[in-house]
């Protein structure tokens, strides 16, 4: 059983290794913007941006995503539950700069881009997604079976004994600490006490309360290693799930290696 008092202290889980990875993603998106852009730039929109300027509400959501905790854990961040509770930093306004934003989609773009009448398919940004899944054997299973299992798994991972008892003395810990008892840390993380909101921007309000009773959470889970006997658990019931459906998980793998390549082939790599 691991000591985890950091994000980082967190091994990978059997699960993971049948994922997509951050890095994966970014690549898939890059390709796909490039194609994009080219299918436009063939359609008259020669000025089309690599990456057009996002909503700005997609912005917002964007900062909610980053300030979600660690699945199923919660925050492990304890200088960051000090300083902003169960929010984030307000000064950071991007997390995403992997090259700067261009113009934002006109109008006049919107069919070529989109598709006409609801039509996807017939827009740009539809056809590079077409191409990149070119000879993936079933596309719904390599981007959902993974994670339909793992919630599956995780369903049957919470009422485990082991799991039970660990969230029961974190639990208790944070009242020995003088703040309000919670279920589990997604309870603590989501308490509409912080305020979050359209005023913020998705943000908390970051009161001392929030940024108390966040301390107490992340120091909890150090002092009884909350977090490392969760993923034990969730190791374990993830290896067993593996073994008994081989197959289908190597099924899933190898049609992530076709788009792999798929992508090596777009971004112009041997």
């Amino acid at each position: 059983m691991p000591s985890v008092r950091e994000e980082k202290d967190l091994p990978e889980l059997p699960l993971e290794r049948y994922e997509f990875s951050t890095r994966d993603s970014e690549r898939q998106t890059e390709a796909q913007e490039r194609m994009t852009r080219t299918c436009m730039r063939k359609r008259g929109f020669e000025d089309f941006p690599l990456r057009p300027a996002r909503p700005e509400m997609a912005n917002s959501l964007a900062m909610v995503a980053v300030a979600m905790p660690s699945y199923p854990y919660g925050t492990l961040d304890l200088d960051g539950a000090r300083r902003w509770g169960y929010g984030w930093e307000p000064a950071r306004s991007r997390t995403d700069a992997r090259w700067p934003e261009g113009r934002a989609v006109r109008e006049e773009e919107q069919e070529a881009l989109y598709g006409r009448g609801g039509k996807r398919a017939s827009g740009c940004a539809n056809s590079g997604a077409e191409r990149l899944t070119e000879g993936v054997r079933d596309k719904t299973r390599m981007y959902t079976y993974v994670s339909e299992r793992s919630r599956r798994l995780d369903k049957v991972i919470a009422k485990d004994k082991r799991v039970r008892e660990a969230l029961d003395t974190w639990s208790d810990c944070l009242e020995s600490k003088g703040v309000k008892r919670y279920r589990t840390p997604y309870d603590a993380f989501g308490d509409k006490a912080w305020s979050r909101g359209n005023d913020h921007g998705g943000n908390t309000d970051r009161s001392a309360k929030e940024r108390a009773t966040a301390t107490a959470d992340v120091e909890c889970k150090r002092e009884h290693n909350t977090a490392g006997v969760w993923w034990a658990v969730r190791e374990e019931k993830q290896r067993e799930d593996v073994a008994r459906h081989k197959d289908t998980y190597e099924a899933v793998r190898a049609d992530q290696n076709r788009l792999r390549a798929n992508v090596k082939r777009v971004l112009g790599e041997r």
